[in-house]
Order: structure tokens, then sequence, then C-alpha cells
């Protein structure tokens, strides 16, 4: 019997998908409702940033969820998410896309997707608002960023349908959803994501966490999908907030 029962509420426009799929939370919303819309005129990526979300250039999409998780193991939604983005992209558009820890999907080192995991108390208790972001189209993507995103139009070179895409995302979403809570889930979601991300295992990176910044290669994950970088000196630091991106080696 599957976990996730979804459905789905759509909106021409809205601020927010994941603030929506918060208010909806905090009114009872059973887990699993879908919020999808057209744009947003609000939406938000990690650390507050802003996501470009012009009409029907992208998926915009939040989904509520209720794990019976220990709270030490949420952080693990948002790589169960970035499989399930990966899965969906891959089985509709024929498109392989690199994971980049802790929230991204790219494609060439640009980034395809964001996913923004949020949490919010209600009276049923604290929900996980797990929020994604996919570039469909160019027009989702400002000039000024051509170089650090790209859209799966424009890797592919077809239109995406968009129905298609959210259905078999929602699907990949509620597997990997009953499999992270399965008896091995955890220890299985994280094999899953280190195959199929370049950042797990021997990338080297550059961490920023607030004022502390330091370079290293990477080591793998722990259990709560943190992520292991093995300094200059040998030590390995654990990063669970922050920014990591690939440094290129000169030559």
């Amino acid at each position: 019997m599957p976990f996730l029962k979804p459905t789905i509420l759509r909106f021409d426009s809205i601020d927010s998908t994941n603030l929506e799929a918060m208010r909806q939370a905090k009114l009872g919303a059973p887990e699993g409702l879908c919020i999808v819309a057209r744009e947003q005129t609000l939406g938000r990526g990690r650390l507050n940033r802003t996501w470009q979300s012009p009409r029907d250039a992208g998926l915009y999409f939040s989904i509520v969820l209720r794990p019976k998780l220990e709270k030490n193991a949420w952080p693990l939604l948002t790589l169960m998410s970035a499989l399930a983005v990966h899965d969906a992209l891959t089985k509709t558009c024929g498109l392989r896309t690199d994971i980049k820890w802790p929230n991204d999907l790219c494609f060439d080192e640009r980034k395809l997707c964001g996913i923004l995991a949020e949490t919010v108390e209600t009276a049923m208790g604290l929900a996980a608002i797990v929020g994604i972001g996919i570039n469909l189209t160019a027009d989702a993507l400002p000039e000024t960023v051509s170089d650090m995103a790209t859209s799966v139009e424009s890797v592919t070179g077809l239109p995406t349908e968009r129905g298609r895409l959210l259905e078999v995302l929602v699907k990949a979403i509620g597997e990997r959803y009953d499999l992270l809570q399965s008896a091995q889930g955890r220890e299985h979601t994280i094999r899953e994501w280190c195959a199929n991300s370049s950042y797990a295992m021997g990338r080297r990176v550059h961490v920023a966490m607030g004022i502390d910044t330091f370079e290293g290669t990477t080591r793998g994950l722990e259990g709560d999908g943190a992520l292991r970088v093995e300094t200059q000196d040998g030590r390995i630091k654990i990063v669970r907030a922050g920014d990591v991106t690939s440094v290129r080696r000169s030559g």
C-alpha cells in the first residue's frame, strides 16, 4: 500500500507554490497535496534567492509531505526528490542529469532544476514542503545566467509536454518516498544519489558556510545526507548547509 495518495491543485498564477503548500498544510491538507502553477510572482530558491518563474516557461510544483521519519533524517527528502526529478526527466525526455549537492540538477555543469525543502508547524504536526522548479524553455532564463543555467528544451531541442512530465514526476516522488520510508530506505536512497551524482566522490569543490569557506574533495555522504569533504590536510569536514561549487582544474 503506497504512503502517498497525491491530489493536485492548479493555479494560473500564484506568489509561490511552496507558500501555498504551507498555507494548505496549516489548514490540514493531507499528505500528497500538490500545488502546480503556470507562473510564480515570488518564486524562491534556497537561501531566499529568487527563482525566475515566467508563465509556462517551467514546471513550478510543491508537495505536502508528513514523513514517518526521525527529524534528523528529513534532509534526505531533498535527495529523494532530486532522484525523482532525475527519474522523471530520464523517462519523459531521455535526459540524464547530474545531481549537485544539496538541491540542484544540472546538465553540462549548468543548473536545470532547483529543489527547496521547508518545514511548517501544523495542527497535525510538523509537515515538510518540497518545492521543485524545472526550467523547461529558454524563456525561464535571463540572459545574465545563460552560462550558469539551462532548460530542458535548450538541451534536447524539443518542446516538453508539461502534463506528461508532471504525471511521471508525481509517480516518481511517490515511489521514491515509499522507498525512503522502508526498512533499508535511507541507505538505498544515499546509494542511489551517489550513483547519479558526480559530486558524491572525488569532486574538487569550494564550500561556503557563512563566513567559513574552504576547498576540498568530496568523499560521499553521511547517513543524514550531509556531504563529506576532505580538506588538503586530510581532515573530513561535514557540510550540512552551505554553497558547494565545483572547482575547475587549471590546464
